[in-house]
């Protein structure tokens, strides 16, 4: 048999390979892929008819190849791999898939842009996603997590609106700046987000390589024992090769020119056998730290001190294979918090609660109700769900004549609960006992909103130049704004969450941006007087840093 070579070796595919014949889709022969049934005269031309089932099957299914692109996270890249425990952690949880070091687990990993369409460039500055699906012996566990260990809102409800701000212009039907910074401004909008609008300006909007990016669970989760005991968590994933960047220039170049990037680049590495790995981590909270804790710890927005909670590392994550084929597995690929192993549990996040049924719903409607099926989304363990039956594409044994109603004695069935034996603790009993009023409950924003906004400006200023490549970051998008109110508002604001002399210069660098590509002409004078003025702020500024 020839032998099988991958593009990454630089070498073709045989075409010396063994035909296969091939059928319609219901296994009939199909005798050319140029032939169709005709009612023909001595002109040439034809008359195509009805029963010509080879030519409507093929237009018929040509025009439902699509499927609804995903709202969020359409353009992606996918690889499987497995998790592999590095470290005992049975002090924290009973989860079967953490039980020993060396237990491995397969997975599959899928890394997203938010924003953009699935045909953008991939470098575009945007924050990622990290969606992961590990098979355990449990049943599926998701991972639904981001490249920034915070994110822009703390109230679900936001949800829809912050990814519109986010997308293109219901009019004009393009990306617009005025939208993007209205939302994500500190007026009426959000101004909560100003921590994780931070993360996406600087350096790490941008990664250089999906095998350099750090992921966050962003969500508090809790990890729980067989007697009902837990721990809170955060989550870290952090790449063996370190965290590595574009700048706003080259990853702008890139885009025009090959806005498939960091897909191909991480493919490529895969094919090489250049396996990308990442130590996971977590931060362990235990429920009396939680009471006590300054913040609220199910609040998004911000992160937890490595100096209160230190990095635990427990596993190592290897891609080792990419996908058969991208639609089948990375497409239809499905993922929602809400899918949990006993071990693993959710929060009282009021953002990841909404998640849990925002992801599985956007799943049923893109790809159908028993998406769950469907080979990439399919458990790798036993799975007997007779309460789950008939509905589109259900392609199972629809378990048969088994009961579909609870009760039966003619075939009865038993359940796992998720703490068995042992007495739990009153600590913990009380501790998530839910007593209060419903109502309507509206978050403020005060000062303890801004507090670690201004530390990562702080942190920036130990990386030589990030905070200029920051400013530099900002001011290109404010440029696009056209409203000058708006504009104003983003400068003055920023005077209080970064530094006077950074929100000037951000100003300064936006105004010349937008009148020299877009307004009146400024003379040579004018403009030199401009950059006069960025170099006495970058003089001020490297003073005040």
């Amino acid at each position: 048999m020839a032998p099988v070579y991958t593009l990454a070796e630089g070498k073709a595919p045989s075409l010396r390979a063994a035909r296969k014949a091939t059928q319609r889709a219901a296994g009939c022969p199909q005798p050319s892929n140029a032939t169709s049934v005709q009612l023909r005269n001595g002109s040439g031309g034809g008359l195509v008819l009805l029963q010509d089932t080879q030519l409507l099957e093929t237009l018929a299914h040509f025009a439902r190849e699509r499927i609804p692109e995903r709202v969020v996270h359409a353009k992606a890249a996918g690889a499987y791999g497995e998790l592999e425990v590095t470290d005992d952690c049975s002090d924290l949880t009973s989860a079967n898939f953490l039980s020993a070091v060396g237990k491995k687990t397969k997975c599959l990993l899928r890394i997203s842009t938010v924003g953009p369409e699935r045909g953008s460039a991939d470098t575009v500055r945007d924050v990622h996603g990290w969606a992961m699906k590990l098979y355990t012996d449990d049943g599926n566990l998701d991972f639904v997590f981001n490249n920034t260990p915070v994110f822009f809102i703390r109230d679900p409800v936001k949800f829809p609106s912050l990814n519109r701000s986010h997308k293109r212009h219901p009019k004009t039907n393009m990306p617009d700046a005025d939208m993007f910074w209205e939302y994500a401004s500190f007026h009426v909008g959000n101004p909560e987000g100003i921590h994780e609008l931070m993360h996406l300006f600087s350096d790490r909007g941008t990664p250089a390589s999906l095998r350099t990016m750090n992921a966050y669970s962003g969500h508090t989760y809790k990890l729980t024992k067989d007697d009902g005991s837990f721990s809170y968590i955060k989550m870290h994933i952090k790449s063996q090769l370190g965290v590595k960047n574009l700048d706003r220039k080259t990853a702008t170049k890139i885009a025009g020119e090959n806005p498939d990037y960091l897909v191909h680049d991480l493919f490529e590495a895969i094919e090489k056998k250049e396996y990308p790995k990442w130590d996971v981590f977590v931060q362990v909270m235990s429920p009396e730290q939680a009471e006590n804790y300054k913040w609220n710890i199910f609040d998004m927005t911000k992160v937890w001190p490595h100096g209160d909670f230190p990095l635990r590392k427990i596993a190592q994550l290897t891609l080792n294979e990419n996908p058969r084929n991208y639609f089948t597995d990375i497409e239809q690929a499905a993922f929602s918090p809400s899918t949990m192993v006993p071990g693993w549990a959710p929060s009282a996040d009021p953002v990841l609660q909404a998640r849990m049924f925002s992801y599985p719903d956007a799943a049923r409607y893109r790809l159908g109700t028993n998406y769950q099926m469907l080979p990439t989304n399919a458990a790798k363990s036993p799975v007997y769900c007779p309460f789950q039956r008939d509905g589109f594409m259900n392609f199972g044994t629809n378990y048969g004549d088994d009961p579909n109603y609870i009760g039966s004695m003619l075939k009865p069935i038993t359940f796992r609960t998720t703490a068995a034996g042992g007495t739990i603790s009153p600590t913990f009993t009380n501790h998530e006992k839910w007593v209060g009023e419903v109502s309507n409950f509206t978050t403020t924003v005060g000062p303890e909103d801004f507090e670690q906004a201004i530390g990562l400006w702080k942190v920036l200023g130990r990386d030589k130049g990030h905070q200029e490549r920051f400013i530099d970051n900002v001011a290109d998008n404010v440029a696009n704004v056209k409203n000058d109110k708006l504009r104003s508002m983003v400068y003055g604001k920023s005077r209080s969450h970064i530094s006077f002399h950074g929100s000037t210069r951000i100003w300064v660098r936006a105004s010349a941006r937008q009148l020299s590509s877009s307004g009146p002409k400024l003379s040579s004078v004018s403009m030199r007087s401009i950059h006069r003025r960025d170099e006495q702020w970058k003089h001020k500024a490297r003073i005040k840093w």
